[in-house]
């Protein structure tokens, strides 16, 4: 089921990126908008911005190599897939949880702020998503996703401060 609903959201995420091809009365879209610059600030917008996805990438790496290695379900290196487009739309909601699920696992952050942290994860990949639409839609879900994403990630390096903090419990029994 995981893997029909991975192609069938890859499937409409191409549609949306493609409406300007099939449908130019609804407007450029985001692509059509990048477009627009001139082509050094698309280059310098583009690369900005996957620089701070990188950035991002690695703190939730860090999250997954912080949480006991019991309580992992995938490699750390699994997050890189924000990278895979058009397939990271659908993939981000696959990797906030599979952070949050080692995460609470590890149970050592409390359960309302994974609570809130998973909300703030979700929320920015939902909007992300919106963001795709054209029209009006499209920039408000653009507008609301970076602040929700920066949110996100703000706590998830506030929950790495805490998890790099803990005295290991594997030391403790072994040592």
């Amino acid at each position: 089921m995981r893997t029909i609903f991975k192609i069938v959201g890859t499937a409409g995420v191409v549609v949306l990126l493609s409406y300007p091809l099939w449908a130019p009365r609804w407007g450029r879209g985001i692509l059509g908008d990048i477009a627009g610059l001139s082509p050094p600030g698309t280059v310098v917008l583009v690369a900005a911005f996957f620089g701070l996805v990188a950035l991002y990438c690695r703190t939730l790496q860090r999250t997954l190599t912080l949480v006991r290695p019991d309580a992992r379900t995938t490699p750390a290196a699994y997050v890189w897939r924000m990278f895979a487009i058009p397939f990271n739309f659908i993939e981000d909601f696959f990797i906030v949880g599979t952070v949050g699920t080692a995460l609470a696992a590890d149970a050592y952050v409390p359960a309302r702020e994974l609570h809130r942290w998973s909300v703030l994860g979700y929320g920015w990949c939902g909007l992300q998503l919106l963001s795709l639409f054209p029209g009006i839609a499209g920039y408000l879900g653009g507008i609301g996703a970076m602040p929700v994403w920066v949110a996100h990630w703000v706590m998830t390096v506030r929950i790495n401060r805490r998890l790099a903090d803990r005295t290991p419990a594997a030391t403790l029994a072994t040592g």
